[in-house]
């Protein structure tokens, strides 16, 4: 579970995320872990704690109602929460995190072998991006340079410690999709996040909510990420849930996203997770803002459909 409802008598119930849960102090979490339920059936329920052998803090609990969907979670849920527990520890143990746009989906009909095979190619292959409107990493703060390596003799004659080469983290969309909708600490995290070799972003000012895009005068890219409500009846059009004046235009990449996607008519992209590298600015009244994949590059957007 990554969600629990705190119940304390005299206080308003709260729902809190793991993640959240985890960052209270020790006193607060050691006051609060008796008064947790779940969220859908309202058995109790308790935190663990993350371990030294690399297990993820999470909620759980031995008195799920038989038909409870946190006690028989699809496939995909079950997926979509491994994925947000991944990104999360990334951030926890990672100086910065780079994300790779060419990194294969996961696809149902792949073994799970044969996932995390392809996965860990992708992880360790370099995704060449054209550069961005976004911030210059200084030199050497992505890769160690050579300077950085050589050992060099001090005037006492001691051979200084090598700098330590950067733990860099490699992510594609899909989990990072996965773990914005779950609620990870992704969207509010001080991480530098790069998006190419030369241009990075604080996690916190890249991700950025359908509900919350603003327009800015450069037209700055950032990540929108959130869910559909609904796309009109050509399907040139995606507009979010939760905000009434966001379109996301598709007709110049229709066919080839319907193809990727398997998307056969309008209602298929009801409730669907997406998220695009793209840019935002008004329309021509300034009565609706829109946001324009970058480049017109599918490669910079994930979407999966609310059934998968």
């Amino acid at each position: 579970m990554l969600d629990a409802v705190c119940r304390v008598e005299g206080q308003v119930e709260k729902t809190y995320s793991v993640f959240t849960f985890q960052r209270l102090s020790e006193q607060e979490i050691e006051a609060l872990r008796q008064q947790l339920y779940c969220p859908v059936c309202d058995g109790k329920a308790y935190f663990r704690k993350a371990s030294r052998d690399g297990k993820a803090a999470c909620f759980g609990s031995r008195y799920h109602q038989m038909d409870c969907s946190e006690f028989n979670p699809s496939a995909s849920r079950k997926q979509e929460e491994q994925d947000a527990l991944e990104v999360n520890q990334q951030l926890l143990e990672s100086d910065a995190l780079k994300i790779d746009f060419s990194m294969p989906s996961r696809r149902k009909s792949q073994p799970a072998q044969q996932a995390q095979a392809e996965q860990a190619q992708a992880k360790q292959a370099q995704a060449k991006q054209e550069p961005v409107d976004g911030v210059q990493s200084p030199k050497g703060s992505y890769h160690v340079n050579a300077e950085s390596k050589a050992e060099t003799k001090t005037e006492s004659g001691h051979s200084p410690k090598r700098e330590t080469e950067p733990k860099i983290a490699t992510q594609g969309l899909q989990k990072l999709l996965h773990s914005l909708l779950r609620g990870s600490d992704l969207a509010s995290s001080d991480l530098w996040v790069y998006t190419d070799d030369k241009y990075r972003w604080r996690a916190k000012n890249l991700f950025v909510n359908f509900a919350e895009a603003e327009p800015n005068e450069r037209h700055a890219p950032r990540m929108y990420w959130g869910t559909i409500s609904h796309a009109d009846k050509a399907l040139l059009w995606l507009n979010p849930a939760d905000c009434k004046d966001v379109g996301i235009p598709i007709e110049e990449v229709k066919d080839e996203l319907c193809k990727k996607y398997d998307i056969q008519q309008r209602e298929d992209l009801d409730g669907a997770g997406i998220i695009l590298f793209g840019k935002c600015f008004w329309n021509k009244d300034k009565t609706r803002k829109i946001i324009q994949l970058w480049n017109k590059d599918l490669s910079r957007l994930h979407l999966v459909k609310a059934e998968d």
